[in-house]
């Protein structure tokens, strides 16, 4: 049994640690917050919970519910968020990635690798790093890579271009919107400031991310072996691409080694891949694997396809492009649609319809205005191919 003097000894003990944690709490707010006392005698998180469950979202056993909206993985992907922009992108680029370090970066710190194909002035460097939560590269696009071919019958291809702007096609007339797809089908993944990296996230100026993404995608497609993933899909403009599926076919026949047993055909061609539907993903959202771009069947595709001199002569997108090659060389399994990513790229949003998944990503988007089952969308076709 204590003696009374000796209990009045720790209770002013007891008072002095509580009023010297008051006193710094009080002058340094941050310190109250590490170390409250509930927090000391707070009990302690599950330790032994499966990794992939606080990488994918999902509530771990014995642990808060209000875990499923962070992401606390220690865990990172080899990866980087890519951008081609312009110095003129300056004001857009900064708000693109300012959203998606609000919805996603500032919780994981991945890099950003920002192309041009000329110098990004100093300003636009400031602008951009002073946003960004992970480490910046600024590249410049080898002029190999960008300009037009000097093999390409410029007066062929001055030919198409006048027709396609005759016919009101958007960027008709436009050699660096061209230059532009083929680069981003055929080179952005060669790029040195890329070679280091097996993942990639393109964003592109003036894009909106409407939903906290409280998982991290890059996991997500490396954990499930997944090489491709999307928010979009849409029909391409036909006038476009009028010799572009002949030549697929041409390859396939040429090529068949490269074509995947459990492939995505029936997505693109209702009728056993005689035709194509115009069915592709969006481009200017993708998550992917760079590897598979690099791969021998990727390479063989896009040489194939650059050597019929479409990409000028008509005005190939790297969207068809990219989504062909995915729907060819991968697995239909290998594709990812992320329902949960709410995603803007004027005129088109993507917003969750899942109630539960719109209130938990905290979305800022109207599910009613979501573009995902327009009539020029073609979800519909992937939710009959996938038998959702």
């Amino acid at each position: 049994m204590y003696a009374p003097g000796r209990t009045r000894y720790l209770l002013v003990i007891l008072a002095v640690v509580v009023s010297g944690h008051y006193l710094l709490s009080l002058a340094h707010p941050s310190y109250g917050r590490a170390t409250s006392l509930s927090h000391l005698f707070s009990p302690r998180p599950n330790t032994n919970v499966p990794a992939e469950y606080y990488t994918h979202g999902a509530v771990p056993p014995g642990t808060s519910p209000q875990l499923d909206h962070l992401e606390i993985s220690s865990r990172r992907a080899n990866a980087s968020f890519v951008i081609l922009a312009r110095n003129s992108d300056l004001d857009n680029t900064v708000r693109s990635v300012r959203e998606v370090e609000d919805r996603f970066n500032t919780r994981h710190h991945y890099p950003l690798t920002l192309l041009n194909d000329e110098p990004f002035t100093e300003d636009f460097k400031r602008r951009v790093s002073a946003v960004a939560s992970g480490p910046v590269s600024f590249g410049v696009v080898p002029k190999e890579h960008w300009v037009q071919p000097a093999w390409i019958d410029e007066a062929r291809a001055t030919k198409g271009r006048e027709q396609l702007v005759a016919d009101n096609v958007i960027y008709g007339g436009s050699v660096s919107y061209r230059n532009m797809c083929r680069f981003n089908s055929g080179f952005f993944f060669r790029h040195p400031l890329l070679q280091q990296y097996r993942w990639y996230w393109r964003i592109e100026p003036d894009v909106h991310f409407h939903c906290d993404v409280n998982f991290d995608p890059f996991l997500y497609m490396q954990d499930r072996g997944k090489v491709y993933g999307f928010t979009i899909t849409m029909y391409e403009f036909d006038k476009t691409i009028p010799s572009l599926w002949g030549h697929v076919k041409d390859f396939i026949k040429k090529y068949p080694q490269h074509i995947a047993k459990d492939n995505a055909l029936g997505f693109m061609s209702d009728d056993g891949g005689e035709t194509y539907n115009r069915c592709h993903f969006w481009s200017n959202f993708e998550i992917a694997d760079l590897e598979f771009w690099r791969g021998p069947a990727y390479t063989d595709f896009f040489n194939y396809l650059d050597s019929q001199g479409g990409f000028y002569y008509e005005r190939w997108g790297d969207a068809p492009v990219h989504s062909i090659a995915a729907g060819l060389f991968a697995s239909k399994d290998q594709l990812q649609f992320f329902e949960e990513i709410g995603y803007e790229h004027n005129p088109y949003t993507h917003c969750p319809k899942d109630p539960g998944m719109w209130e938990r990503g905290k979305c800022g988007c109207d599910p009613t205005r979501s573009f995902d089952y327009d009539g020029y969308s073609c979800m519909r076709q992937w939710d009959r191919f996938m038998g959702l």
